[in-house]
């Protein structure tokens, strides 16, 4: 007798207290309040992201519900996990449109076609690796190199991030402030609060500019205005991608980063769950490929598993892969809110730059954050010459011009990195620093 077949979508099993596994549920009350917590989580940094890159917002929070929902039915339910816009993105998306960093980017449609090519890319990875498993991909990419590749990132963005902040001597202090409150949240909240530091941090940051500017008159006050005038419901402002060779090259490689966040998250809720989840990563990447196609196709920005997420499952211990269904419709109602998008685009030009510098620092600790939880030896040559040769590269934002074609300084120092540590090879005994 053939054994039975191993259903597509879990069973959900009711449960209502203790740890929640993934393939169990809460009481449908409960389960919409996490949805909506897991939808404040991600709310400050999916928003921040297509502000930086001048993305319609609207847009961007809708295709994040929507590529949440593509990677819910691409990893059958199996793998808790909410898609939200990607920090990885920013630099190249800045660099292929030209973006002077506030206000719509003339030059999204350019950028589009730059986000569907990444999205091809992860989605081929993504099959390839569930046709011979992930293993090649640790190979290719190990610690030292994942590490230096996501460091860049935040290095390469810098630059942006201080520009945000230094426009006045007002800005500086709001952004200073801002940044202050965002790390007040992050080491002193109590309880969950402590998971959302941009949102609270951002929101602290706001207000502190609307009480000197529409109060005290000290700058240029927030205009409510559009946010009154705005329907409460109508459609978002789509956009179709534009094909440039050029900002396809720049801004694919960014699949290779996105790999290695999606690994880390999927191994990460491995451990919290006590689940093996290995067998669904190919299906992971595919899903999240599949999703960051369909968000460049229609406006979105790139999408990517989220952090702050698993700081939500970790602290309530409820993974049930329902929960971020609800998180994912809710997200995609936001969507159609122009009043809610109105809202969003009063954020203060220096609150944003506070954000930006201490997300972008993020980014780059948490690069440095791979090298330690993985060990990293800095004393082999290999590891340490793959890793200096990368960040100055990256931080330096050196192009390689190939013929008609230009690939920015994080696209060279992905590719950098990746055959500078294959081709130094295993180091010598004595060649160590």
């Amino acid at each position: 007798m053939d054994a039975p077949r191993t259903p597509y979508f879990p069973r959900w099993t009711p449960r209502a207290t203790g740890v929640i596994a993934p393939d169990e549920r809460l009481p449908a009350g409960q389960t919409i309040a996490l949805g909506l917590q897991h939808v404040v989580a991600m709310f400050g940094a999916t928003v921040l992201a297509p502000l930086l890159m001048g993305f319609d917002p609207n847009v961007a929070i809708l295709f994040s519900g929507v590529g949440t929902l593509i990677f819910f039915v691409a990893v059958g339910g199996r793998v808790p996990s909410y898609l939200g816009s990607s920090f990885s993105f920013i630099a190249v998306v800045i660099a292929a449109t030209a973006y002077a960093g506030s206000g719509p980017n003339a030059n999204l449609p350019v950028a589009l076609g730059g986000i569907v090519a990444a999205g091809v890319v992860y989605t081929l990875i993504g099959l390839a690796v569930m046709a011979t498993g992930y293993a090649w991909i640790e190979r290719l990419m190990p610690p030292p190199v994942t590490g230096a590749i996501v460091a860049v990132i935040g290095l390469n963005l810098a630059p942006i991030a201080v520009k945000g902040v230094s426009g006045s001597a007002f800005d500086t202090w709001v952004g200073l402030a801002t940044i202050v409150a965002v790390g007040a949240i992050a080491v002193r909240a109590p309880g969950l609060a402590r998971r959302l530091p941009i949102l609270l941090g951002g929101l602290a940051g706001y207000l502190l500019y609307a009480a000197l500017t529409n109060g005290a008159g000290l700058a240029k006050p927030i205009d409510f205005g559009p946010v009154i005038g705005a329907p409460w419901f109508g459609l978002p402002q789509f956009a179709a991608p534009v094909w440039n060779a050029q900002a396809m090259l720049l801004i694919a490689p960014v699949a290779i980063v996105l790999v290695a966040e999606n690994l880390g998250h999927v191994k990460a809720v491995a451990a919290m769950t006590g689940r093996n989840l290995d067998a669904y990563l190919g299906r992971a990447f595919l899903g999240d490929g599949i999703a960051t196609m369909v968000a460049g196709a229609g406006g979105g920005t790139g999408v990517t598993t989220y952090a702050e997420n698993i700081g939500v499952m970790a602290v309530t211990r409820i993974y049930s892969t329902l929960v971020f269904v609800v998180a994912a419709l809710t997200a995609i109602v936001l969507g159609f809110s122009p009043k809610f998008g109105a809202l969003i685009m009063t954020i203060p030009g220096p609150v944003l730059g506070g954000l930006a510098i201490v997300v972008f620092g993020l980014i780059t600790a948490t690069g440095a954050r791979i090298w330690v939880q993985n060990g990293v030896d800095f004393s082999r040559a290999r590891n340490l010459v793959t890793v200096a040769v990368t960040l100055t590269i990256g931080a330096g934002d050196l192009a390689l011009r190939l013929g008609d074609f230009t690939l920015g300084g994080i696209g060279t120092a992905t590719f950098g990195a990746i055959l500078l540590y294959q081709l130094l090879g295993d180091d010598r005994p004595e060649a160590s620093t």
